[in-house]
């Protein structure tokens, strides 16, 4: 992917920035290796609301869901007949394949967990080294702040498309935990699945809100106190340090998503940066690096594009 490619000279180093280009940080320790500097105990909350419904069996990914699908050469020639004679707009159909689904399952991902599964890399910065509940409730606090650091990149898009790029992402959300609710919870009450949906679509508006608030304010205090109520569950025993290192990952998603144009944003070439990893902010050379290497990714020389390629994203912004 066109951001790992160039970003992996910025990776691994000391200096990080956040979303108004303003250096934070002069040490080297990444979020999780920040973490786990924390030296105070873990102290349980007893204020902290039990909303532990872990799940029974996980629901295996659709097909098409799958690293090892591949459509067949056939229907790819059909589609792109398809697309050619009907006009359909590829930024309209990218916004449910890219935003509805790998989008979402990347934030879902994060910290995905099963009851007696071992915990992906990820899972185990936010459940281990951050010391968060493995509850039901809890990874929907960890997905939502994913999904709303694609929000910001997706309200930088132009409107129609952006706007788009989020209702996708946000059904894909609901749809899924409706889906867990019933199938892994074992929630048959369509009344009580009904009342965890609004109580989760109020929550979403809150962190959405809360985590605005602390963009606009382009303060790091806001920000950690939104990460606090929301993430850590206002839990009064929290270690600053912890809060620190979150605050850092937050910081970091947000400098790369900013750096990333439109079109390969748009086409899905983004991942989260991982929570043991750190950047620098990229040299003017590199940045002009990762636009020529993205133009030539989306429109080469040779001019031929296929139907299934087109955009009217940009190549730069």
């Amino acid at each position: 992917m066109i951001p790992r490619q160039v970003y992996r000279t910025a990776i691994k180093q000391h200096r990080v920035l956040g979303f108004a280009g303003r250096r934070l940080q002069s040490n080297k320790a990444s979020p999780k290796e920040l973490a786990l500097q924390s030296h105070l105990p873990k102290i349980e909350n007893p204020d902290t609301p039990d909303r532990d419904i872990n799940p029974k069996r996980k629901l295996p990914k659709p097909a098409y869901e799958s690293e090892n699908f591949k459509v067949p050469e056939w229907k790819r020639a059909f589609g792109e007949l398809f697309i050619n004679v009907f006009r359909i707009d590829m930024d309209n159909v990218r916004a449910g394949t890219m935003g509805g689904s790998k989008y979402y399952y990347m934030c879902k991902d994060q910290g995905l967990q099963f009851k007696d599964e071992p915990l992906s890399e990820t899972a185990i910065f936010w459940y281990q080294t951050l010391g968060l509940p493995r509850t039901f409730g809890q990874w929907f606090q960890i997905t939502g702040l994913h999904v709303w650091l694609l929000f910001v990149r997706m309200r930088a898009m132009p409107f129609k498309v952006g706007k788009n790029y989020q209702q996708k992402l946000v059904d894909k959300f609901f749809k899924d935990i409706e889906l867990r609710l019933s199938e892994e919870m074992n929630i048959l009450s369509g009344q009580i699945r009904e009342s965890y949906m609004k109580d989760f679509h109020s929550q979403l508006l809150g962190i959405t809100f809360s985590y605005d608030e602390a963009l606009a304010s382009n303060s790091d205090s806001v920000l950690a106190a939104a990460l606090w109520r929301n993430v850590f569950n206002g839990d009064k025993n929290i270690d600053n340090v912890k809060l620190e290192a979150l605050v850092r990952y937050v910081r970091m998603q947000l400098y790369i998503l900013n750096k990333i144009s439109d079109r390969a944003f748009g086409f899905g070439d983004f991942e989260f940066v991982a929570p043991n990893e750190t950047i620098e902010p990229l040299t003017p050379q590199e940045e002009e690096k990762l636009r020529e290497a993205t133009r030539q990714k989306y429109e080469p020389q040779n001019g031929k594009i296929l139907p299934s390629n087109r955009s009217s994203l940009s190549l730069d912004e």
